[in-house]
């Protein structure tokens, strides 16, 4: 499933195109909603937002498309008005003059008026956005001291929208390692020099993977990876689907797990499960 940064990046391409520009179409694949697209014919579109795994379509004249890309679902933007050929089911097509943006296979989309969107089932369980650029390490290191959070094994609390939305598995792996921190560690056991770590890994991992298209991995190691040779997927992750390969920092090969049915890698080294007493 797409992380907050891969919506975000998403968002971006689709706004480029698709703000404040005449559309010439839209259609919708659902029969349900196929209605909805007489609603929106004749206005543009304002803004696209992201909530965590969600995207925003918010057009003008006060109505917004929901939509939530869940496991399979994905956008594609091309040039012109000629669709590519597909296997996949269009769920959602919006075309001006020049481009046509395409959701396939997502089933989770609804047309909302955009003043009650925080009513929306999903988006009102949403905390903080983990894109949002006002987000700061502070907001979240004060989040996972909230009673509803401190108990929570850290391996839990990462998948929880509710903590943070936009989180996900890979993002999870990546900012655990970054921060030093074993998953099952809990936010009320950690010290104050771990907990803003542990804040500060969250921001810099999820913007770092944003801004690179994907990539965890410090630009300078992932720039010396590709200079060795290795493939884009190689060189992506510290510890995410790098199973029994040697941790990038220690040497220690990294160990796979099952936490609430979702893989999670770590390295041991770095990682440890033991935790000395506080003072």
């Amino acid at each position: 499933m797409p992380e907050g940064p891969e919506i975000r990046r998403s968002a971006d391409q689709l706004a480029e195109v698709l703000v404040n520009r005449d559309l010439v179409a839209i259609r919708f694949g659902q029969p349900r909603l196929r209605r909805e697209a007489s609603r929106l014919r004749g206005h543009r579109i304002v803004a696209i937002e992201t909530r965590g795994k969600a995207l925003l379509t918010h057009f003008e004249h006060g109505l917004s498309i929901y939509s939530h890309n869940q496991l399979y679902g994905v956008w594609k933007v091309v040039s012109g008005q000629q669709l590519p050929a597909s296997k996949r089911s269009l769920r959602l097509l919006l075309q001006t003059e020049s481009h046509s943006a395409i959701l396939y296979s997502a089933s989770d989309i609804s047309v909302w008026p955009t003043a009650e969107l925080e009513a929306h089932p999903f988006l009102a369980k949403l905390g903080p956005d983990i894109m949002d650029d006002s987000l700061g390490w502070r907001d979240i290191a004060a989040r996972m001291q909230l009673p509803r959070f401190a108990s929570k094994p850290l391996a839990a609390l990462y998948l929880d929208q509710a903590f943070l939305a936009g989180n996900g598995n890979y993002l999870r792996s990546e900012i655990l390692h970054d921060a030093r921190l074993h998953h099952g560690c809990r936010p009320g056991e950690l010290t104050r020099a771990e907990t803003g770590r542990l804040a500060r890994s969250t921001l810099a991992i999820s913007r770092r993977s944003y801004e690179t298209g994907g990539i965890t991995l410090a630009p300078a190691l992932s720039r010396r990876l590709e200079r060795q040779g290795l493939a884009r997927n190689w060189r992506r992750f510290y510890v995410f689907g790098r199973e029994d390969f040697p941790c990038y920092h220690c040497g220690h090969h990294i160990l796979r797990t099952e936490v609430g049915s979702r893989r999670l890698y770590y390295c041991p080294q770095c990682q440890p499960g033991d935790r000395p007493p506080r003072n």
